[in-house]
């Protein structure tokens, strides 16, 4: 959106713009286990995917691998993108749009809460903590619908290739 401004060096007007803030998460699957979920330090306080702010100059998939590693500890690869969620009140901090995607890890032992995680674990898919913050309950149903063949993943392209051949 875009509104006038008053620069607060010269008091001359400009344009800027307000626009979502960008973000990733990850749906880190694991079938004899489950789903990461973390719980979160910060505010808003309930349990969460694992994820965070893309940094300016940040690949979403860049950063959507380094947040996972800073969350969680583990190093995933991603499988595919599960979609955008960019609705404007997903976030109450303010209007953030997450790029989703689907991964793996490679070792699933490495788990550890770190970063803005105060716990992170895996959990079964009827069986999520509660309150799941944001619109991780939506995301979720996505990725069932994905595990039963009702929803597809879109192939990852530019600088990130992951192994996007399925579970």
């Amino acid at each position: 959106m875009r509104k006038e401004c008053l620069c607060p060096h010269c008091g001359k007007p400009y344009s800027c713009y307000r626009n979502p803030t960008p973000t990733t998460d990850v749906v880190i699957y694991a079938p004899e286990r489950g789903v990461v979920i973390i719980k979160r330090a910060n505010p808003p306080i309930g349990y969460a995917l694992p994820g965070g702010f893309i940094e300016e100059g940040e690949l979403a998939e860049t950063a959507a691998v380094r947040e996972m590693r800073e969350e969680t500890g583990l190093t995933v690869d991603l499988l595919g993108l599960l979609g955008v969620y960019s609705e404007p009140h997903r976030d109450p901090r303010q209007h953030t749009l997450s790029v989703v995607f689907v991964g793996r890890a490679r070792d699933v032992n490495a788990l550890c809460a770190g970063d803005d995680a105060a716990q992170a674990a895996f959990y079964p898919l009827d069986r999520l903590p509660e309150p799941l913050v944001f619109d991780h309950a939506r995301i979720l149903a996505d990725f069932t619908h994905y595990l039963s063949g009702r929803r597809h993943l879109a192939a990852l392209d530019g600088a990130y290739q992951g192994d996007i051949h399925g579970l």
